[in-house]
């Protein structure tokens, strides 16, 4: 499949989501988020007890590659993820969709990602998952959500716009796949790509810093125990100084491939026609 048709193809998916029922939207959001924090837990217990034993660069790669599953999940499975849905922009620029259309589309998305990987945070701490090998994996979730919160906004921004076009350009290059292998394969690249390059990805932390968000609230006794300096990890700094900034990253990320995509073939395509 040439990239015109891959283009094509993004078209037709673009509509395809846009045309979703406000119910159906939001549900398959849910499962989107969900999925997501299911490669974050995954990642996380490859983190656990790795630090100072496995080379940091080998640990973000097996970390990356494993996260995949969250991605593969919503693009073989089915579900809606916030980062994936700025393809939505496409029928907007086709004229498809009105802004107010794209912008509640990407809203309900967005909303949709936050219960579902808020409802995977909070089935995992009430397991107590969290002191699963003498706490460890608990010290893991720390390790990860902690530094998400030093980022500078603008640092934060830009964290997002690298991690979303790498998102993006893995659901781009499955469009060219031709069986469930194919696509896989098209995803684990880029992903593992920008979990390895320490990026930000909005529904990720969605998951990810919950977690480490219901630890510190309800189980202060175990951050007390591992000696976690978790003063800087709060609900306020979390929202503004994380999520905010790296959301913003991704829809600018994601908005530039599929912008970059359109202009090529789609644009250039009516502009000779029209000539």
């Amino acid at each position: 499949m040439t990239p015109s048709e891959m283009n094509a193809q993004a078209e037709v998916y673009a509509i395809k989501k846009a045309s979703h029922s406000p119910k159906n939207l939001f549900t398959l959001s849910i499962l989107g988020g969900a999925y997501v924090a299911m490669g974050g837990i995954f990642a996380t217990v490859i983190a656990t007890g790795a630090t100072g034993i496995v080379p940091f660069g080998i640990m973000r790669l097996i970390m990356g590659i494993v996260f995949s599953l969250g991605l593969i999940l919503c693009v073989i499975g089915g579900a809606e993820l916030f980062t994936g849905s700025t393809l939505v922009s496409v029928a907007w620029l086709n004229r498809k969709i009105k802004i107010w259309g794209l912008i509640k589309n990407w809203a309900m998305v967005y909303v949709g990602n936050f219960v579902g990987a808020m409802f995977i945070a909070f089935l995992l701490f009430l397991a107590k998952e969290y002191a699963v090998s003498g706490g460890a994996f608990g010290q893991a979730v720390f390790s990860i959500a902690l530094p998400k919160m030093h980022h500078g906004f603008i640092e934060a921004i830009v964290l997002g716009i690298l991690c979303n076009l790498m998102v993006c350009l893995a659901i781009w290059l499955s469009f060219n796949g031709k069986s469930t292998t194919d696509k896989i394969l098209a995803i684990v690249f880029p992903v593992s790509a920008f979990v390895a390059m320490g990026f930000e990805h909005s529904v990720a932390n969605m998951y990810l810093v919950t977690e480490a968000l219901l630890i510190k609230t309800f189980d202060p006794g175990f951050v007390a125990s591992k000696a976690i300096d978790a003063g800087v990890l709060t609900w306020g700094n979390f929202f503004v100084h994380n999520l905010l900034p790296v959301t913003i990253g991704n829809i600018i990320g994601g908005v530039l491939i599929w912008l970059a995509y359109w202009f090529i073939y789609s644009h250039k395509q009516s502009a000779t026609q029209d000539a």
